[in-house]
């Protein structure tokens, strides 16, 4: 995986939010594309993304502070500020500026992708275009939860629950059947995931990253909550083009239906995106597909 692309650990300054490591694969040719992951995967899972973007664009795949083989702080602040999204997206704009990049398109899915939400409205002029897979914003989930999604992203309100009960639980299990409990999907199981790929996420599976990814769920509940609330009462949207593809078969898909009318409630950018046949792990179940989108949506001039 990644053959021919550099690996980097970046060191991120102390921006508030305690400094950061981050690891990351660093290749390709053209404008530079950060990618992003989900949880409670890493870098790793766009491996079958990069080959067909690699000759298009100069690649960035990081892992998030608290995620793979990056490194976070052990204390996760005031309202986990130092794993809010606000956090991670200001890493991410220090790497890419050490990498000479002060302009770049993103991709995000799943956490990731509510990292890049968060950085398009921090950093505006940062973001030429941005790309979210497999999300709807964190304030409208909050506001607008129902027993079947709670039976499908129950992840969220166990890992949010208050130090270090949901840590203790998840480190009381083996790597392997931590992840394959939470990333197996009904009627996918672990199909869409290559034999290396959960090699490495089971891996990456330790208290470390147990306790970046609680941070990570806290935030969002708390910290995340208030900014992205303080955003949405402002009226502050996505000023950038924007491209939202979901998996029909996601949780998100499932519960919330066609995901563009909501998003316009974000976006003031213009809008695109639709559907893929496939379940919430769109960037390895349809890799295809996904560069298919991305390649439409950032060489669209």
């Amino acid at each position: 995986m990644f053959e021919g692309f550099e690996s980097r650990r970046i060191e991120t300054p102390d921006r508030g939010f305690s400094p950061a490591l981050i690891n990351l694969k660093y290749g390709g040719e053209g404008p530079p594309l950060l990618l992003i992951h989900g949880n409670p995967l890493t870098h790793v899972s766009w491996h079958k993304v990069v080959p067909l973007l690699r000759k298009h664009f100069k690649l960035v795949c990081v892992d998030l502070r608290g995620y793979g083989d990056s490194e976070g702080p052990e204390d996760g602040g005031v309202d986990s500020i130092n794993y809010s999204f606000r956090a991670m997206s200001q890493d991410l704009i220090d790497v890419m500026k050490e990498l000479g990049h002060e302009q770049f398109y993103v991709a995000g899915h799943d956490r990731g992708a509510r990292a890049a939400h968060r950085m398009a409205l921090d950093h505006p002029k940062k973001i030429i275009k941005l790309a979210v897979i497999d999300i709807l914003p964190s304030h409208y989930i909050w506001n607008n939860t129902s027993a079947s999604w709670a039976d499908t992203s129950w992840h969220w309100l166990f890992m949010m629950q208050p130090y270090d009960m949901p840590e203790r639980m998840m480190a009381g299990v083996s790597a392997e059947y931590y992840i394959e409990k939470k990333i197996s999907k009904p009627g996918k199981g672990l199909r869409p995931f290559s034999k290396e790929a959960l090699a490495e996420y089971v891996r990456c599976f330790n208290w470390k990253t147990i306790r970046g990814s609680c941070e990570d769920y806290r935030a969002c509940a708390t910290s995340d909550l208030t900014m992205d609330t303080n955003d949405f009462v402002s009226n502050k949207k996505i000023l950038c083009p924007t491209l939202t593809i979901w998996g029909k078969d996601s949780h998100t898909g499932k519960v919330y239906g066609d995901l563009l009318p909501i998003w316009e409630k974000y976006v003031s950018g213009k809008l695109t995106g639709g559907e893929i046949d496939c379940g919430h792990y769109v960037i390895e179940e349809k890799p295809k597909d996904t560069a298919g989108w991305l390649l439409q949506h950032f060489n669209e001039h």
